[in-house]
């Protein structure tokens, strides 16, 4: 159910944006357990100008090529899980585009399962938590 946003230069060329969607999908799949047919993905490419970063941040040296990651998703992982999303998502984009790992940026944003909507207006994760049996007290 994850959501991802990814901003990135305008230049990027096509090759790349798949590579980088590809990345952080795959990413997700093995670090976070999401089910391969479980992709959603908005990627934009920003003019000069609409990608705004300082040049060095909490020891990181960033570049005129950075690139943003958002991923909404449900809460629950580990900070040594998400830890370990962040720096498969980063080296696996230094390996796959011509980004440097300190110019991927990563956000999570938590957010209840109630939360979403996969079409018809349903909130489909609230539906199958009120059809579980309720535990009795």
């Amino acid at each position: 159910m994850p959501l991802v946003r990814i901003d990135l230069p305008a230049a990027t060329s096509p090759t790349e944006v798949a590579a980088i969607s590809r990345t952080v999908h795959q990413s997700m799949v093995e670090v976070f357990n999401v089910p391969q047919d479980d992709m959603f993905q908005v990627v934009a490419r920003r003019p000069p100008g609409e990608i705004v970063c300082t040049p060095q941040f909490l020891g990181v040296q960033h570049s005129d090529r950075v690139l943003f990651v958002q991923i909404f998703c449900a809460p629950g992982r580990t900070v040594g899980v998400k830890e370990a999303l962040y720096e498969r998502i980063a080296h696996g984009i230094a390996a796959q585009a011509s980004f440097a790992a300190a110019d991927v940026i990563i956000n999570l944003v938590e957010t209840l399962r109630e939360n979403w909507s996969f079409g018809n207006g349903l909130a489909q994760y609230a539906l199958q938590d009120r059809a579980r049996p309720q535990a009795r007290a």
